[in-house]
Formats: structure tokens, C-alpha cells, sequence
């Protein structure tokens, strides 16, 4: 067939058209949808509107800060911190779903969260187990590992709260109103605080941890606290266009509740480029770990320091209203009191078991030249009646608190927040 000169025209003039568009597609840059976000493990993320492109394999610190001009200088942000909103809580007398988060170990005994907690569901991830139900992709970062590992793995599967504990049944760091106890603790813990803040820190209790603690800023190792010197390394790795912080705080120690919202208030894919970060550090494993302990309040709020008062956490967090800051410190004043008490009547004790073992030693009798201390006639009956009736102040104060923590009005005017008929805690 042979074409005409007009139609070699048209034919020739729409090959270029299509070539030249295509051409000029080509060199345009995708655009991120909404939020851009770094990802690893292999996904794929868009360009962003300004021009430059970012894949797993990008060294961050190089592409973002050098080759490509783009950064906090040029006021572009790289991964803007997500917008939180307060959360509403359900009518009163609603239920909520709710999941116990735990990191653990094959040789740790989880036995208890079953037995005293049946009605929570459970996501146990074993850390040292990769032929368990859940695990992590590497035992690396303690805890860190596995709750990133939670929120990436469960993101379209979440409760309406998630708790993260660890997997030993008593701690040093859950608060002295629960006697260490982690189920006593979560029983009390009110989901509805939880909803209302979208994030709370399990430890009401100031130290370690508030209310000026970490100083990425600092130069000189401190013993305490010895991540703190790599605080400011880790935070622009993390955070690559925030400024670095002067002050980073909240309680210890790495347990915390998350609403739903809260969690999906960030992009999975923020939570992916985290463990990813935690996968390639090269610090230590310890040091990575308690890095973590003063992030998760600015992952989950962006608030560099969060230290609530601790008697409006106890109260609205856990039920124990002692009326207000200065009732609370007066409970803790009796707590004193009794606890020296106690101890007075335990040294009558231990006196008199000198005195037996001194005996004994020189077959009943007593040498005058031996050093002891003599309890006097009826101390032992004095002491011990000002340890009983302390003990009895102190136990009508905390009987008193919880009281009180049990009437939803009295519990919201003692924290300061509004509170009509019908309203939950």
C-alpha cells in the first residue's frame, strides 16, 4: 500500500507528538500521595512534588541533606510529623477491644497473662524464636523491636486500645499503687484515658525519666544514663527534619497504651522505616534499645517532653483520686511515716535476736563488755502500736482514693476536665 504525502505527514507528526510526550513523562516526578514517607525491606516510595526521588536503597542522610538540596534549610519537610487529635471515648458502659501487647523470650514464663488477665487479647511475640507464631525479623533493640513489629504486622487488625507490657509479672517500675504487680495494673488502667489522650505512658511516677532528663545535646558520657551521648546521632537518623531537641523526657520504662487512632495516625510505612533504621544501626543493642524509652512520646504525641503531673495520672489513668496534688503528697507523707514505723518495730526484733544469740554464746548469760543495744521494757508494744495505727491512716487514705476514683464526676473535676450526667471515667 503506498500512502499518500499528506498521510506520511500526519503519520510522522503523530510518532513525534507520542514520543515527545512520552519523553517528557518520563522525566517528570511522581507525586507522593498525601504524607511522604521513607519505607524499607524493599517497598517503593514515590518521588516527592519538589523533584527528587527516594527508594529502599537511598542513604538517607546523603540524598535528603546533600545531593539533593532538599531540608529543613530549604523549609520542604521530608516526612511531616502526622497531625493528633484527642480521641472520643465510648458512651458510658461501652466495651471496648482491647490487646496486650508482650516481647518475650523462649525462657520467660508468660503463664500469668492467661491466667489473671483471660479476658485481654494477646499478641506475645518471642524474640529468640523464629519458628514462633510471632516474632521479629532480627532479636535486636529489646522490646523496640517487637512493638514496631506489632504496628506494622497488625496495622489493619488493631484493637481500640493496645497495651504494651513486658513479659515479667512484676517490675521494679510499675507503680508502688500496684505493688509492682503488671496485671493489677492493667486491670485498673482506664481505656477511656487512653482513648481521650491517644497515648499514655503506663508509669505515672516522675523518676527516672522526668522532668528534665535526656539531653541529646550533651557531649560528656553520664553512667545513668548512657545512651544520652547518642541521643542527637539517633534523632537525625529518625527524624531528619526536626530539629534536635534540647530536652527529652517522660517516665520510664518502655510501657505505654496506644488507641487505634493513634496508631493509624501515622503511616505504616513510617513505623516499617523505623525498624528498618533499628535493623541497620550499628549501635549496640542495649544503647538502641534505651534510645527507644524517651521516642515513643514524641512518635505518638510529638511532644519532646511528657511528664503529667502524676497525681492526675494515677487518678484518671488508674482510679486512685487522693483529691488533688496536695492529698496525694500527704498519702505519700503517711506512707513514710508508716514505713519508718514499720521499721522501729522490726529493730525490737532484731535487738532481741542479739540478745538470744548473745546469750547462747556465753551459755545464757550475759557479758557486760559485749556491745548491744537493750531494748527498754515496752518499747517493742509502743512502736508497734504507732506502726498499726499509721498503717490504719494510710489504708483509710488509699480506701478513700479509690472512692473516690469510682464516681466519674468526682474523677474528671479532680483532673480538670468537663464531665456531664451520663459520662464515663
Amino acid at each position: 500500500m503506498i500512502l499518500s504525502r499528506r498521510a506520511v505527514l500526519f503519520l510522522g507528526f503523530g510518532i513525534f507528538t507520542f514520543l515527545f510526550f512520552t519523553a517528557r513523562a518520563l522525566r517528570q516526578p511522581h507525586v507522593w500521595n498525601k504524607v511522604p514517607q521513607a519505607v524499607g525491606l524493599g517497598e517503593y516510595v514515590s518521588s516527592s512534588p519538589h523533584g527528587f526521588s527516594i527508594s529502599a536503597s537511598t542513604n538517607w542522610s546523603v540524598a535528603y541533606n546533600v545531593s539533593t538540596g532538599y531540608g529543613p534549610s530549604k523549609g520542604i519537610p521530608f516526612a511531616p510529623q502526622p497531625h493528633f487529635i484527642s480521641g472520643i471515648p465510648k458512651p458510658h458502659g461501652a466495651k471496648y477491644t482491647k490487646r496486650l501487647v508482650v516481647p518475650r523470650t523462649m525462657e520467660e514464663d508468660v503463664t500469668w497473662i492467661a491466667q489473671e488477665l483471660p479476658d485481654w487479647d494477646t499478641a506475645i511475640y518471642v524474640a529468640n524464636d523464629p519458628s514462633a507464631p510471632l516474632h521479629p525479623p532480627k532479636n535486636k533493640g529489646h522490646e523496640v523491636m517487637i512493638y514496631l513489629s506489632y504496628a506494622i504486622d497488625f496495622y489493619d487488625d488493631l484493637p481500640d486500645v493496645s497495651v504494651f507490657v513486658h513479659a515479667h509479672k512484676n517490675a521494679w517500675h510499675n507503680d508502688f499503687l500496684h505493688n509492682g504487680d503488671t496485671p493489677e495494673m492493667v486491670r485498673r488502667l482506664n481505656l477511656n484515658r487512653v482513648i481521650r489522650e491517644g497515648y499514655m505512658n503506663l508509669r505515672c511516677s516522675e523518676g527516672p525519666g522526668c522532668p528534665d532528663w535526656m539531653h541529646p545535646g550533651a557531649i560528656e558520657p553520664d553512667e545513668q544514663k548512657q545512651e544520652e551521648v547518642m541521643l542527637a546521632r539517633a534523632w537525625g537518623e529518625l527524624f531528619p527534619d526536626e530539629p534536635v531537641p534540647s530536652v527529652l523526657a517522660q517516665p520510664c520504662c518502655a510501657q505505654f497504651a496506644v488507641s487505634k487512632e493513634r496508631i493509624r495516625t501515622i503511616p505504616r510505612s513510617r513505623f516499617i522505616f523505623y525498624r528498618d533504621w533499628l535493623l541497620q544501626t550499628d549501635l549496640s543493642d542495649y544503647i538502641a534499645g534505651r534510645i527507644w524509652e524517651y521516642l515513643w512520646q514524641y512518635v505518638f504525641t510529638g511532644q519532646t517532653v511528657l511528664c503529667p503531673q502524676e497525681s492526675v495520672c494515677l487518678c484518671d489513668g488508674y482510679g486512685y483520686c487522693f483529691g488533688g496534688p496536695d492529698g496525694f503528697e500527704a498519702f505519700k507523707a503517711a506512707q513514710a511515716e508508716r514505713d519508718e514505723w514499720q521499721q522501729y518495730t522490726e529493730s525490737w526484733d532484731w535487738m532481741a535476736d542479739n540478745i538470744e544469740d548473745a546469750k547462747a554464746e556465753g551459755d545464757g548469760e550475759l557479758d557486760e563488755t559485749m556491745d548491744l543495744d537493750v531494748p527498754e521494757p515496752g518499747g517493742k508494744t509502743e512502736t508497734a502500736n504507732e506502726y498499726a495505727a499509721k498503717a490504719a491512716q494510710v489504708n483509710a487514705m488509699l480506701e478513700n482514693a479509690i472512692a473516690r476514683g469510682n464516681d466519674p464526676r468526682l474523677r474528671a473535676e479532680e483532673v480538670g476536665r468537663p464531665w456531664k450526667p451520663g459520662d464515663s471515667f
